[in-house]
């Protein structure tokens, strides 16, 4: 009986199997063919690369048109090929510069198993060699086309662009935080008017051919039915539009390619913590923002109050007279300097010779792009001017490159003759030649200080400091840096960095602190190719075997000191008879910069040392570098530790070898940037991967990461910049100088070195103020005065001071009242127009919006008479110029956008204007003839025939007649805000420390209570 009942139960069990396998057969069956979909009913191998054909011509087909249609709409679309991280998902990423491996398994074929899918492809030899690379790929086990995988970079020429890849994290203004899908085509949703026009047109034509071709009613009908659909195919009957798709939690929302610039890629400091999505419904988002926006008023008082604070900061300025001698300089530099070189060069000489308040300047470039050349001609400046200058590097190595450097270019055995000095480790004060060095410093006999950490001790002291050059700024601690402020006060610094560090770089964002970037790389010289993989010691002797293959060097770096002979050992066991020559901090004194030496002449192969050549090692003929751990490494040192190499017209190669058990999300991170980050010029972008992986700290004193964890960093500095600028008010892009080129050099302050006539410059003459240093320090008093009101208090000082003011300086005082003037509205060239004798004042940065408010404030609200403004129609939200004549009460609220308060394209708009309009004014000093301008694109005074109708000699009396009342206006609302921006600064400080003081109380009051037992 019991045998009958198990066989029973055996069949009954057998049954069931075979039913559930038939189940899961029939499962996986219908999941393949919806996983792989057309891919899943191939037989042969030709099948596939038939399919794949047609896959490729539809996704260039659709991805012209999605450009084309983007460039309509005015926005650049550039499709990005899918790096190796979007296509399995993972972190690994690369290009054809930059190779990625984390040691994560791939399987050998796009189409090879994920997830436990058999694919079932047809094994066809050579199969897998022959997958072509712009074929669909397998992605958590689905068929995905290239195309889905493809990121996009998107720009205007405004100024905004985005990068994403499929999966990125991005910000959208008015929806919040998303996650980027994909681009896809659409039909337009809002057709202009003349759009609307033609596609009746064009549908009347299809239904009239069809009635021509003796369609069915019904057919018809159906054609009829489809239009506007995704059924109607024609371009013109239903424009298509390509939309950028953005995932939320609760929806998804397509956003017009035109409109891009309100997305942003979301950065908040924590890259490993992924965010939360928003939701479209409800009103999270919106109170999140209302929040930041909050937080960044009362951020935007604080850098207002530092601005006001910065322009009390004064020092007499460099004196101009010396330009011919730093121009002589220039000359011994061996190279063309690039365009980017160029305007640092003259960013740096306006920061030191035509403003009063200290220079505090970073210059951002790649290693090896030029930046020590800005500071040499920097210190040279300054020592032309009877100052003394200091320069500080991170690293013994360094500093003694850079005082070889500065001796061959300006020491005792050139024509400048300056006596140049360098300060470091065991030069202390209590040694004889510290000792002797300080002193030689102090007394002024010293015109160039080169050196280490050591010219931060305290017992260092200088006769005349007027600049101080930092190199590698990141590599200073805190409280060195709290001691180059008490050095620092008054005295112009220039700082240099090719990754500054997340603060730094936020400041320079913010526009609290000035910066110029170096991109354009000197020529001939070619991208490093980056290797990022596991450790493996075959990959280390192929690339030391590569690079002496073609007679070079190599450098071999470890992150400890203890680590240098395991790898000494390992490099002479894979390479008997190598020559390796070691270089790290702990060696003694000048030792390590002695075997860098010995290394560059040739005498070794392999340089193995620490980051100690993380800074001044430059060898053309190094174009190998292997870093050992690197996942050990920070990504300023990262970078550059790869900028070793690569300083020729050679390729180069840096490996970055790892070890996967010690990888943490934010190394693989850095790996991963070095990987992305290869192209030339990339210094910049580097450091802002790096604030998106650290976060942007502290600014100003204030914490406020969390506020920009809430809406990502890019949008929370774009409110912060809003928040300033409508806190100002009257936001005119500063001149630091005005070009006037009137004939005969009438209302010029340029020095001319060519000339030793001194009724064509500025100059206070000898007979009226007879101590030269004297003289020099009231020409720059007088020369950027911030003022007309401020230069009359001068000259009533020099009268009673000097006497009665002699004729020679009165014209001179004239051409200074005009230059400040100028200064004022923000007027960088002044000329006359030949063709029709009308003076032009090109003004970059003045806006409807900056007249309108100074008109406010004139007599009976109207611009002074014979001083006409015009704006090119970009500006005036209308199709043609605007010209606004003066004497006349016009209606100014017709020139202000109404939604200007609040609508988020103006504001952009505004942030487009500022960059174009500080662009033309960096570039303004350097033209010669009004020819040489295409003035017509620019907003512009115009005094009109001035060139004819009023004589030389008096043409700066009538500019003076019609430029001091607004300058006037201006001046008095800008002094109003910084006032207004230090109060309010010094009210919440006020608040903050009630604050503190009522906490530190309640503290007080409890441990009392506590010691009476309550």
């Amino acid at each position: 009986m019991f045998s009958e009942e198990d066989e029973s139960n055996a069949a009954r069990q057998a049954k069931i199997q075979q039913l559930m396998a038939e189940d899961d057969a029939k499962w996986q069956e219908e999941r393949r063919k919806r996983l792989l979909g057309k891919y899943a009913t191939v037989e042969s191998w030709e099948e596939v690369e038939k399919l794949q054909k047609e896959d490729r011509e539809k996704e260039m087909k659709e991805i012209d048109m999605k450009v084309n249609l983007a460039k309509e709409a005015g926005v650049t679309l550039t499709m990005l090929e899918p790096t190796d991280g979007a296509a399995t998902g993972g972190i690994d990423g690369g290009s054809s510069d930059s190779k990625v491996d984390f040691g994560r398994t791939k399987s050998s074929s796009w189409f090879g198993p994920e997830e436990g899918l058999a694919l079932d492809l047809p094994e066809v030899k050579g199969g897998d060699d022959a997958m072509r690379e712009d074929g669909p790929r397998v992605v958590n086990g689905q068929i995905t086309s290239r195309e889905q995988l493809m990121g996009i970079s998107v720009g205007s020429a405004g100024g905004w662009s985005l990068e994403v890849f499929p999966g990125d994290f991005v910000v959208h203004r008015k929806y919040g935080i998303g996650r980027y899908e994909r681009t896809v085509l659409n039909p337009k949703g809002k057709l202009t008017p003349e759009e609307k026009e033609a596609a009746e047109e064009r549908r009347k034509e299809i239904i009239n051919d069809l009635m021509k071709d003796g369609k069915q009613l019904e057919e018809i009908q159906r054609v009829v039915e489809s239009f506007g659909t995704a059924a109607d195919t024609d371009p013109i009957s239903n424009p298509l539009t390509t939309l950028l798709e953005i995932a939320y939690s609760d929806a998804v929302v397509h956003v017009p390619i035109e409109r891009a610039y309100r997305l942003s890629r979301y950065r908040a400091g924590d890259a490993a913590v992924k965010p939360k999505l928003s939701r479209v419904k409800g009103e999270a988002w919106a109170k999140a923002k209302r929040k930041v926006e909050a937080n960044t008023v009362q951020m935007a008082e604080d850098v207002l109050a530092l601005y006001a604070t910065r322009e009390t900061l004064n020092r007499p300025p460099f004196d101009p007279s010396a330009e011919g001698m730093v121009k002589v300089f220039s000359k011994s530099f061996p190279f063309e300097p690039t365009p980017d070189q160029k305007k640092c060069f003259e960013d740096v000489e306006n920061d030191m010779v035509w403003r009063s308040r200290p220079m505090d300047r970073l210059i951002c470039g790649d290693v090896g792009f030029g930046k020590t050349e800005v500071a040499l001609r920097a210190l040279f400046r300054a020592v032309a001017n009877g100052r003394q200058a200091a320069l500080l590097a991170p690293t013994g190595v360094l500093a003694a490159q850079h005082f070889k450097q500065v001796v061959r270019r300006m020491g005792e055995e050139t024509e400048h003759k300056f006596n140049i000095a360098l300060l470091r480790g065991g030069m202390g004060k209590n040694t004889k030649k510290g000792r002797e060095l300080r002193a030689s410093i102090a007394a002024g006999d010293v015109d160039i200080i080169v050196g280490t950490h050591a010219l931060l001790s305290n017992g260092m002291s200088f006769k005349d400091l007027g600049l101080l050059c930092i190199d590698e700024e990141q590599r200073f601690g805190v409280n060195q840096k709290e001691r180059l402020k008490l050095i620092c006060n008054c005295v112009d610094v220039l700082t240099l960095s090719a990754t500054p560090i997340p603060r730094t770089l936020q400041m320079s964002l913010s526009g609290i602190r000035d910066t110029s970037t170096i991109r354009s790389p000197p020529p001939m010289r070619k991208p490093t190719i980056s290797y990022v993989q596991e450790y493996e010691e075959s990959l280390i002797k192929s690339a030391v075997e590569k690079e002496l293959a073609r007679g070079g060097q190599c450098y071999y770096v470890v992150p400890r000191i203890s680590q240098l002979q395991d790898a000494s050992d390992l490099l002479q066991r894979l390479f008997p008879g190598l020559r390796v020559i070691q270089a790290h901090g702990r060696m003694s004194r000048g030792a390590a910069e002695e075997n860098v030496a010995a290394f560059a002449e040739g005498g070794y192969d392999v340089l193995l040392a620490t980051t100690v050549i993380e800074n001044g090692v430059d060898i053309p003929r190094v174009n190998t570098i292997i870093i050992q751990n690197a996942q050990a490494f920070g990504m300023s040192t990262l970078y550059q530790l790869r900028g070793r190499v690569g300083r020729s017209d050679l390729q180069a190669y840096a490996y970055f070898f790892h070890k996967n058990d010690a990888i943490t999300e934010q190394s693989a991170q850095r790996l991963q940037a070095m990987a992305d980050l290869h192209e030339l010029g990339s210094g910049f972008d580097v450091a802002n991967r790096d604030l998106e992986i650290r976060g942007a700290g502290s600014l100003l004193g204030t914490e406020q990461s969390g506020m920009a964890a809430k809406v990502g960093f890019d949008l929370y500095m774009r409110m912060l910049k809003k928040s300033i600028r409508q806190l100002r008010g009257l936001d005119l892009p500063v001149v630091p100088r005005s070009n006037v080129i009137l004939p005969g050099g009438e209302g010029s302050i340029e020095w001319d070195a060519a000339s030793d006539d001194a009724s064509a410059s500025y100059l206070i003459p000898d007979s009226y103020i007879q101590d030269a240093k004297e003289r020099s320090k009231q020409e720059g008093v007088a020369r950027l005065a911030e003022s007309t009101a401020r230069l009359v208090e001068i000259t009533n000082e020099w009268k009673e001071k000097y006497g009665g003011i002699p004729s020679e300086l009165q014209n001179n005082l004239k051409a200074l009242h005009l230059n400040s003037c100028l200064r004022q509205l923000g007027i960088d060239i002044v000329g006359l127009d030949e063709s029709t004798g009308d003076c032009i004042l090109r003004s970059p940065g003045l806006r409807p919006r900056h007249w309108a408010m100074i008109c406010s404030q004139l007599p009976r609200g109207a611009p002074p008479r014979g001083l006409d403004v015009i704006f090119p129609a970009r500006f005036t939200f209308s199709t043609e110029d605007k010209e606004i004549s003066g004497g006349k009460k016009i209606d100014l609220d017709e020139f202000i956008n109404p939604n200007y308060a609040d609508d988020d394209e103006e504001w952009d708009a505004l942030d487009e204007e500022e960059v174009e309009a500080m662009k033309e004014i960096s570039s303004a000093s350097t033209i010669k003839n009004m020819q040489d301008v295409e003035i017509q694109n620019y907003p512009r005074f115009v005094v009109k025939k001035l060139g004819t109708s009023v004589e030389e000699g008096s043409r700066v009396d009538a500019l003076l007649k019609v430029l001091l009342p607004p300058s006037k206006v201006v001046f008095k609302k800008q002094e109003k805000d910084k006032e207004k921006a230090k109060l309010a600064a010094e009210l919440r400080d006020k608040r903050e420390a009630i604050a503190r003081q009522k906490k530190e109380q309640e503290k007080l009051n409890s441990r009392r209570l506590g010691g009476f037992g309550y």
